[in-house]
C-alpha cells in the first residue's frame, strides 16, 4: 500500500490533472451552448466528466466520483439521442462544475452537500434518470451506440508500472471502469511475479489481457486510462488487429513503450527510463531556479567588471565564456517560466455567460492571440484586472438589447479578449462595441468628488485616468456587478504593481478598449545603466528610444526650459539630478534617454549613460512600497546597488508637480481616441 504522505503526493497531481479538465470541460461546455447540434462537443463533454468520475474513485475522491455519475449518464443520454441539449442542462452542469471543484479541494460542509444534492435531484428529474443508478463497477448492459453504431471488439493490454501501488492508484477500479462501457472479459497475467523471498507487497507485479465488447471508441476506452497512462503499458486495439505489432502508436495517442513486451523471468519493459516528453515541476522549484539563474547572473558581471580592470587574457576568455554560458541559461530559465495566456482567457467565458445571463443581454466572447505566452507571474496576477474590466464592459459598455437595435447594431453584442508580443512587453486588450466613455459624465463627477476643480481644463488622456482613482463611477445605483467604484482602482494597482501601464481608447457609439502593457517577465530585464553624481540607476531598455547629448549651448536656446530639440521634435525631459536632490555641480555636458510613455516621447538627463546591463530585479521591500516612481533594486558587479526606475511614473509624478494634472493621482491611463457615450464605470 501507498504510505500516507506519497498517497497525499499523488491525489495532488490528480487534482493539477483534474483542474485541467475542468477547464477544458468549462470551455466545451460553454461552446456547446453556442452549438448545440455538435456531437463533438457532447462527446467531449462526455468524456471529460468520466474522466473525472472514474480518476476520481481510483485517487480516492469517492463523493467526487458519485456526484460526477449522474451529470455523466446524462451526457450520455444526449449521446445517444434520448435527452436534447438545453439551457438548463448547461446552467446546471456549470454550477455543478463549482460543486466538483470544491470536492476536489475537500471542502465540504453542510451547505454544500445539500445544494449538490438539490442539484443532481435536478439532473435526474430532467434526463429521467432513475435513484437508483447503477454503482460504479456495475457491467453496464452492451446496447449498440447512436446511430445504430455496432459493437467494436477492443483488445487491451494493460500492465500497469511496478510503482502505480505507491502512487496510490488501484488497478482494479481501472477495470471497473471498463465494465460501465460493456461486456469485459479478463485474463490476468501472473508471469512477472517474482519468488517470494524478492516479492516485494508494495509494488504492482500483474498485468492484464482484456476483451472489451462496447461501443464506445478508442477515446472513450482510451480516457479511463488518462491519468496512469505515462507509467504503464498500455495498447488499445480493434480484436482484428490485435495480434499486430507492438511499439506503435495508435490512431487516437495511446502510448506503448518502444519495447516488446517482457517475457519469462526477463526485465519487465516498463522498468526501463521514463520516456515522457514533459515534466510537471512545482512552481515553488522553478521560482527557486530562477532566482539561482538571477544570482548568477549578479556575480558574472562582478567577473566582468573584475576582468576588465586586470590586464590578464586568460582571465578576460573565461570572463567572456562564462557570460555567454549564463546568458544561455538566463534565456532558458525565463522560456521556462513563459505560459500560454490560453488558461486565463479561456475562464472568462463562464464570467460572459453569468453576466449575460444576470444582465439580460446577449453578449459573445472572442479571443485573439491565446498561444500568446508570457512569465508565469504575470499571469497569475492578470486575473482580477481582465476580471474587473470585463465586468465594467458588461454592465456599463454593452448596451440593453432595444438601444442597440435602435442605434442599428446587433443585438448580440461582442466582447474582444487579444494578446500580442510588443518588444519586450505584451499587450493585451479588452474591447466593447458598446456606447463607449462618456468623458464630459465622468469630468462631472471628478468635480463632485473634488478630484479636480470646476474651471479645470483636462484633456481626453487626463480624463480617462479619473477613473482609475479610489472610488470613482458614475454608475447612477450600485448593483451586484458594479457601482462601488472600486473595480478600475483595482485594474490600476495591479498594473502598477506588473510595472504595467494600462492605455484607453473610446469612440462614441463604437465602444472602448482597454489595452494593458507589461513586463514579459519580472526576474530579469535588459536595461540601460546611467550615473547621475555618485548615485546609478537603471531604466528599462524596452522603453528606452534613443540617447542624445545636452550641451550648456542646447539649455541656452530653450531660455532654460527642460525641453531639447531632437531632429526637429521638440521633447520635454526630467533631470535626474533634480527631481532626486542629487548634490553636486551637473556636468558640461548630459545624456538624455528619450523614451516612450503613455504621455507621449519624454526625456531624463543624466550625467553619463555607462552600458547596457542585465538586471536581476530585487524587491525594495514593505517600507519603500509607496515610492512608485522606482519598481525595484539591483546589485552591480562592484557590489554597488541600483535603483531601478519606472519611466511611466516618472513622467506621471513629474507633470503632477507641474500642476498640469488632476488633483490627487493622475492614473496609469491614456487615451488616442475621442472620448464617446458611455453610461457609467466601476
Amino acid at each position: 500500500m501507498a504510505t500516507r504522505g506519497s498517497a497525499e503526493q499523488f491525489k495532488q497531481s490528480f487534482r493539477e490533472e483534474a483542474r485541467e479538465v475542468l477547464v477544458d470541460l468549462e470551455a466545451a461546455l460553454l461552446e456547446l451552448n453556442e452549438n448545440r447540434a455538435d456531437e463533438e462537443l457532447v462527446g467531449r463533454v462526455f468524456r471529460a466528466l468520466h474522466t473525472i468520475k472514474g480518476s476520481g474513485a481510483m485517487f480516492g475522491f469517492e463523493d467526487l466520483a458519485a456526484f460526477t455519475h449522474n451529470l455523466e449518464t446524462a451526457f450520455d443520454e444526449v449521446r445517444n439521442g434520448r435527452l436534447e441539449i438545453g439551457s438548463e442542462l448547461i446552467d446546471l452542469t456549470l454550477t455543478a462544475l463549482d460543486h466538483i471543484r470544491d470536492l476536489l479541494e475537500e471542502r465540504e460542509g453542510a451547505a454544500e452537500a445539500s445544494a449538490r444534492a438539490e442539484i443532481l435531484g435536478k439532473v435526474r428529474k430532467l434526463a429521467g434518470i432513475a435513484e437508483s443508478a447503477p454503482a460504479a463497477g456495475k457491467v453496464a448492459s452492451v446496447q449498440p451506440g447512436p446511430g445504430g453504431v455496432p459493437i467494436r471488439q477492443w483488445a487491451i493490454h494493460f500492465a500497469p508500472g511496478p510503482d502505480l501501488l505507491l502512487n496510490g492508484a488501484n488497478p482494479l477500479l481501472l477495470l471497473a471502469e471498463l465494465r460501465q462501457l460493456g461486456g469485459l472479459s479478463v485474463r490476468a497475467s501472473m508471469e512477472m511475479v517474482p519468488p517470494l523471498g524478492e516479492l516485494d507487497p508494495e509494488r504492482c507485479y500483474v498485468s492484464w489481457e482484456m476483451v472489451l465488447a462496447s461501443p464506445a471508441d478508442r477515446d472513450a476506452v482510451h480516457d479511463v486510462f488518462i491519468f496512469v497512462e505515462d507509467s504503464c503499458e498500455l495498447a488499445i486495439d480493434l480484436a482484428a488487429a490485435a495480434e499486430g505489432e507492438t511499439g506503435a502508436t495508435d490512431e487516437a495517442g495511446s502510448r506503448r513503450l518502444e519495447e516488446p513486451r517482457a517475457t519469462g523471468g526477463g526485465r519487465r519493459a516498463y522498468d526501463k527510463p521514463d520516456t515522457a516528453s514533459s515534466l510537471r515541476v512545482p512552481a515553488a522549484k522553478l521560482d527557486q531556479f530562477v532566482d539561482l539563474v538571477g544570482e548568477l547572473v549578479t556575480v558574472q558581471a562582478r567577473l566582468a567588471e573584475l576582468a576588465a580592470r586586470r590586464d590578464d587574457p586568460d582571465v578576460a576568455a573565461v570572463s567572456e565564456e562564462i557570460e555567454r554560458l549564463t546568458s544561455a541559461l538566463r534565456e532558458t530559465s525565463m522560456n521556462i517560466r513563459m505560459l500560454p495566456i490560453r488558461a486565463t482567457f479561456e475562464k472568462f467565458r463562464r464570467l460572459v455567460h453569468d453576466l449575460a445571463r444576470d444582465l439580460v443581454k446577449d453578449v459573445e466572447l472572442t479571443m485573439e492571440g491565446a498561444d500568446t505566452e508570457l512569465d508565469k507571474t504575470v499571469i497569475e496576477q492578470l486575473g482580477d484586472p481582465l476580471m474587473h474590466l470585463i465586468r465594467n464592459s458588461m454592465d456599463h459598455g454593452i448596451e440593453p438589447r432595444k438601444l442597440r437595435l435602435a442605434r442599428g447594431k446587433r443585438a448580440t453584442a461582442k466582447i474582444h479578449l487579444s494578446a500580442r508580443h510588443s518588444g519586450a512587453s505584451v499587450l493585451i486588450a479588452v474591447s466593447d462595441d458598446g456606447g463607449g466613455i462618456d468623458a464630459e459624465a465622468v469630468r462631472r463627477r471628478a468635480v463632485d468628488k473634488g478630484l479636480v476643480a470646476a474651471d479645470a481644463r483636462l484633456t481626453e488622456t487626463q480624463t480617462f485616468a479619473l477613473i482609475f482613482q479610489p472610488g470613482f463611477s458614475t454608475a447612477q445605483q450600485i448593483t451586484d456587478v458594479s457601482g462601488r467604484g472600486v473595480g478600475m482602482d483595482v485594474v490600476r494597482q495591479r498594473v502598477e504593481a506588473l510595472r504595467g501601464t494600462i492605455d484607453v481608447a473610446s469612440q462614441p457609439e463604437l465602444g472602448t478598449s482597454v489595452t494593458l502593457r507589461l513586463p514579459l517577465t519580472l526576474a530579469i530585464i535588459d536595461g540601460l545603466l546611467v550615473s547621475v553624481g555618485e548615485a546609478c540607476f537603471v531604466l528599462p531598455l524596452a522603453s528606452t528610444l534613443e540617447c542624445i547629448e545636452l550641451s550648456s549651448e542646447d539649455i541656452e536656446q530653450a531660455n532654460g526650459k527642460h525641453v531639447a530639440n531632437v531632429r526637429g521634435e521638440i521633447v520635454p525631459y526630467i533631470r535626474l539630478r533634480e527631481h532626486f536632490g542629487v548634490a553636486g555641480p551637473r556636468p558640461e555636458l548630459e545624456q538624455i534617454m528619450v523614451v516612450e510613455s503613455g504621455q507621449g516621447r519624454f526625456g531624463f538627463a543624466v550625467d553619463q549613460v555607462l552600458g547596457n546591463c542585465q538586471t536581476v530585479i530585487k524587491s525594495l521591500g514593505r517600507v519603500y512600497r509607496h515610492v512608485q516612481a522606482v519598481s525595484g533594486a539591483t546589485i552591480l558587479g562592484d557590489g554597488r546597488v541600483a535603483l531601478i526606475l519606472d519611466p511611466e511614473r516618472l513622467v506621471q509624478d513629474a507633470i503632477q508637480a507641474a500642476g498640469h494634472g488632476p488633483r490627487g493621482h493622475p492614473g496609469a491611463a491614456s487615451s488616442r481616441a475621442p472620448g464617446g457615450a458611455r453610461a457609467g464605470v466601476h
